[in-house]
């Protein structure tokens, strides 16, 4: 169909549509196919187009940082950037990492993560993203790709979409209402195509029984019509699981391109070219796939902003295989770019912005010159050998900073609390003791009775479930504090009266107990910071920095709080989770059934005291809610195919690279289109009814303002506050069999400084619908 879209998207198309006019079928076909896992320098490579000059597109983790490079920035997680509620903050983060992603040559950024959004406390990859409330995941995710793409690099939300648990997560069926996958699971991702998202990454789970990257509801009608989503979709690695079902599903690029990782077939390369031949894949979708993933590389200016590869995934010395599965082309691989800059202060500053003081009495913080200090707990630490040691950081040794997987980068340099604690006092003068081991309890006792204040640390790891740390298959096994924290805790309080507990965690930690000891008199929850990790928990034990940070969840006292369980046993890789709970998730659930959590989303504390007053609620009118009426116009076609099959062959005299695919065919002799079953209307380019919920082009209007402005919808069946900052719709409904209504219960703000913190309320005027 014609694509539409504000913000550069126009410009975009019009450049996109000139390239690929011009292209071959297999040159058409390049720009969609992955060539394979390893084929060459990024993790992610397609084809090339040598005739026009045009180098392959480079796809690289992750949300964090740049991965498997050297000499970048290891940055604060998702999670934690969230706790600071500052837009400003998530658009320099956002354009910092996409800087650094530009300068090492890649085109497209991974990342950042809205999916999973966080429904069970325990995912296993929560941290990578935002918040399990969708409002908040979908500013800062639209405030992450700006920034990302204003440095000049295509941002790829991911995971597109119900992946919300590692442990069976390249089969597990979410099955879901159209309520709670609109109110909560799609959320931020129309947010992030609001901002104007390249791409969107579909993840490896199913979606009511059907693969992510096959389903044409999720993608077609989801995505790319309901949301008018302008860029492309582009496969997790390895999640492509048929060639022209997931084609005319609404798949654009198939990564790495590889069927199944290593094992060198493809779903697409020639056997895309054979089935547009065939007539299989109409010509008008290859156009669309290959005219989305321009648009998106023009959108950002890459034909401006383009430096060469400057680095190999696959070595980490100077010179290695450019073809690293093939074992092919011994060249100058790594330059060994340093693209860092200044980006540790900018570091340092979210990550004591995102700390969260959750308990602070008899002003034990901010600290004041103490006679003496006792650092404690080997989550203070170094690693001894080192904070890369452990492959994509699957471990926890040390202090820990980031979570494991493939958001994972290399540390430049990681500054362990212990560390900037030591330098701190040394300044002051303050005798300062350090205890590494968490299983000297003998130690850590002698250390506390003799200090003024003692500092524990603990912590609680996550990560992605290719690989099993410690039993935790990504997910965590449970919710408590890891390598005997809690009997660390309880050791160091029996004889100081004056205890500073620390926690760095990839979510909420079962720590109600410590919360209620009276010799506890302050939490800090500083989640995973990134290489300046003590510097900027530095400032803000001190008071350098007054703590702004907000839990961006809620945190429970028992494991049961959230009514979410882990799916971790099942007689089959493909089986069933029916997210029953429905829009109930994190505050939402606690609310339903009024449990009371240790501390509810949004809670923070400050050194400083605040005030609300004066609450004013006005009714302004808006141009109206306009859902989509009418026809797309036809799916267009640019440029001709050569329907001769003989113009697809490989060309005479080249040479191929072993384990690379290609696309062009080893024979002309085509297979006849068979009857198979495909997505309904998938091959038919006619115009198609506009969805009603559509609304504007680029997506529905955002309308909403500030953070910690709550709102009410009233009904039996609504949680009973969601954020919102100031939410106001005007809707026609009736108008076609699904649409977005208002219903008629009574709406009420509220103003506060957390979910259950309410200052200010007043009635939201709803004028007659």
């Amino acid at each position: 169909m014609e694509l539409r879209g504000p913000g550069g998207w126009d410009e975009a198309y019009a450049l996109a549509r000139e390239f690929v006019s011009q292209l071959t079928l297999p040159e058409k076909v390049n720009l969609t196919t992955g060539t394979g896992n390893q084929a060459d320098l990024c993790t992610g490579n397609t084809g090339s187009v040598p005739r026009l000059g045009f180098r392959h597109i480079c796809l690289q983790d992750g949300p964090n940082g740049v991965r498997y490079t050297d000499l970048n920035s290891m940055y604060v997680s998702g999670i934690t950037a969230a706790a600071s509620f500052s837009r400003d903050l998530w658009r320099r983060r956002g354009y910092a990492l996409g800087a650094e992603f530009r300068d090492k040559g890649i085109d497209v950024q991974l990342g950042p993560v809205v999916g999973p959004l966080g429904r069970d406390p325990a995912g296993g990859r929560n941290w990578e993203g935002f918040s399990p409330d969708p409002y908040l995941s979908g500013v800062a995710v639209a405030e992450t790709v700006i920034g990302t793409q204003d440095a000049g690099v295509v941002a790829s939300v991911k995971h597109y979409i119900l992946n919300e648990q590692e442990h069976f997560r390249g089969g597990i069926s979410s099955n879901l209402d159209d309520k709670t996958m609109h109110e909560l699971y799609l959320w931020p991702f129309a947010d992030s195509v609001r901002a104007g998202v390249g791409s969107v990454m579909c993840s490896y789970n199913r979606i009511n029984g059907t693969y992510a990257c096959e389903s044409s509801q999720v993608l077609n009608y989801l995505l790319k019509n309901e949301l008018s989503f302008q860029g492309f979709v582009v496969s997790d690695w390895g999640a492509q699981h048929s060639g022209i079902y997931s084609s005319l599903s609404g798949l654009d690029m198939a990564m790495p391109g590889d069927g199944v990782l290593n094992k060198y077939g493809t779903h697409w390369g020639g056997a895309l070219t054979e089935a547009v031949l065939n007539d299989t894949i109409p010509q008008w979708r290859l156009d669309d796939m290959a005219i989305r993933v321009m648009a998106a590389f023009y959108k950002v200016r890459r034909d401006e902003t383009r430096v060469d590869i400057n680095y190999s995934s696959w070595v980490n010395t100077t010179t290695g295989y450019r073809y690293f599965a093939a074992k092919m082309g011994n060249t100058t691989v790594n330059q060994h770019v340093a693209v860092q800059g200044d980006h540790g202060e900018l570091i340092r500053e979210i990550a004591a912005k995102g700390t969260v003081l959750l308990k602070n009495v008899n002003d034990a913080l901010p600290l004041k010159k103490p006679s003496s200090i006792a650092v404690i707990g080997e989550d203070a630490q170094d690693n001894p050998d080192g904070p890369n040691a452990c492959v994509d950081r699957i471990c926890n040794t040390g202090t820990l900073a980031v979570g494991w997987g493939s958001a994972t980068a290399e540390f430049p340099y990681l500054v362990a609390p212990a560390t900037a604690l030591q330098k701190r006092t040394e300044a002051d003068g303050t005798a300062f003791a350090n205890v590494k081991s968490n299983w000297d309890l003998a130690a850590a006792r002698a250390a506390a009775s003799n200090a003024s204040v003692a500092i524990i640390f603990a912590n609680s790891n996550a990560g992605e479930g290719y690989d099993t740390f410690d039993g935790n298959f990504g997910d965590r096994k449970n919710l408590t504090l890891w390598n005997g924290g809690d009997e660390l805790i309880a050791a160091v309080t029996s004889v100081n009266p004056n205890t500073v507990v620390v926690i760095h965690s990839v979510g909420p930690v079962l720590i109600d107990h410590i919360k209620t000891n009276p010799n506890v008199t302050a939490i800090l929850w500083a989640g995973l910071p990134g290489q300046e990790s003590g510097n900027s928990l530095v400032d803000v034990l001190y008071g350098d920095v007054n703590p702004q940070g907000r839990t961006p969840f809620t945190w429970g006292k028992a494991s049961g709080d959230w009514g979410i369980t882990t799916l971790v046993n099942s007689t089959t890789n493909l089986p069933d989770q029916d997210f029953s709970e429905g829009v109930f998730i994190d505050y939402r659930y606690f609310d339903q059934k009024e449990i009371e959590p240790s501390w509810e989303f949004g809670f923070g504390l400050s050194y400083t005291i605040f005030t609300y007053s004066y609450l004013e609620i006005k009714a302004t009118n808006t141009t109206g809610y306009k859902p989509g009426l009418g026809e797309t116009p036809p799916a267009p076609t640019f440029g001709t195919i050569d329907k001769n099959a003989t113009s697809a062959l490989t060309p005479p005299n080249f040479q191929k690279i072993p384990k690379f695919i290609y696309p062009w065919l080893n024979s002309t002799d085509l297979p006849i289109s068979g009857n198979m079953s495909l997505p309904e209307g998938s091959q038919d380019g006619s115009p198609q009814p506009m969805l009603p919920a559509g609304g504007a082009p680029g997506g529905n209007p955002g309308l909403y303002e500030t953070v910690f402005t709550y709102l009410s919808h009233g009904g039996p069946n609504e949680p009973k506050v969601v954020l919102r900052g100031f939410d106001e719709v005007v809707l026609a409904p009736g108008e076609a069999k699904e649409n977005w209504v208002v219903t008629e219960f009574e709406k009420k703000v509220y103003v506060g400084a957390s979910s259950r913190d309410f200052k200010l309320e007043g009635v939201l005027p709803i004028t007659s619908l």
